[in-house]
């Protein structure tokens, strides 16, 4: 085996880790892939004649990639920040996909992934990297231009402002899968008391339609008025199939073979407490929901 061919193999072996990193960075696994194969070009490069710990050094470079990913998106997005949806991982309703186990592994729902779309750059990278993975604030803080206390106040802001807006969610998905057939089946009839029986009073709904017209995509507070969103969707309803989006029970749907949306539900205390909605259909055609055909 020649050197190449050793360092192919050690990245190979870090590869599930990186992707995991970088998906929770990222909130995308197609942008996620890109930032590994990144890492990869600088490790060819590069070499590891020098590097102690290269699962270490690769994840820092992958933090390093995502990070500035994560600036230039900053730099450039037009949309309002609280109708973005991430790209979900969807599966089939009766078990994860091994490769999604693999990314999901610390219950990464798609609420979370959505309030780590809030922090900004630096304070994702720290909280990720620290909290997430374990990675020292000695080697967060050269990443992010601090120094280790002060990576160490990012991460814990960070932190505060992801538990305070993350809802703890069910952890029975038998339970969760019972309440989105509710759901459904409520939208599915019209049933405005059905709907209104699921759902936690103070329920978020987040639809993002990306590019689509003005009105697609929208922030919705508050039981009622979800509810009369919901409604709107009983015209699809009849098109919606169970899948796990993120882990959790949540719905696909798609006519002709085309996918308009994808829901993912978070349920606390036997109650829908957020949906969120990726409608966008250009990231929608990056997800590989060929899993769900039977």
């Amino acid at each position: 085996m020649n050197d190449h061919e050793w360092l192919a193999e050690r990245f190979e072996e870090n590869r599930s880790h990186l992707r995991a990193v970088a998906y929770r960075m990222l909130g995308s696994l197609s942008e996620a892939d890109d930032a590994v194969q990144e890492a990869w070009l600088r490790l060819s490069r590069s070499g590891a004649d020098e590097v102690e710990n290269l699962g270490g050094w690769l994840t820092t470079v992958v933090g390093r990639v995502c990070l500035d990913h994560l600036r230039m998106r900053k730099a450039r997005r037009e949309d309002p920040l609280d109708v973005h949806v991430p790209e979900p991982l969807v599966s089939r309703p009766d078990a994860l996909d091994p490769e999604h186990e693999a990314l999901l592994a610390d219950s990464v729902g798609l609420a979370l992934l959505v309030v780590l779309e809030t922090l900004t750059p630096v304070e994702r990278l720290a909280f990720v990297l620290h909290d997430m993975f374990a990675v020292p604030f000695d080697e967060v803080a050269p990443l992010v231009d601090r120094t280790p206390a002060a990576a160490r106040q990012l991460a814990s802001r960070a932190r505060r402002r992801v538990q305070g807006a993350a809802p703890a969610p069910d952890t029975d998905l038998a339970r969760q899968r019972e309440v989105v057939d509710a759901f459904l089946a409520a939208s599915r009839g019209g049933d405005f008391e059905g709907l209104l029986a699921v759902l936690d009073p103070e329920v978020v709904l987040r639809a993002d339609a990306g590019g689509a017209p003005d009105g697609l995509s929208k922030l919705v507070r508050g039981a009622r008025a979800v509810v009369e969103q919901a409604l709107t969707f009983s015209r699809f309803a009849p098109f919606a199939r169970p899948a796990l989006v993120n882990g959790t029970p949540g719905l696909v749907t798609a006519q002709g073979g085309q996918p308009l949306s994808v829901l993912g539900f978070t349920i606390a205390h036997g109650k829908i407490v957020e949906i969120n909605i990726l409608a966008d259909l250009a990231r929608l055609s990056r997800l590989d929901l060929s899993i769900l055909d039977d």
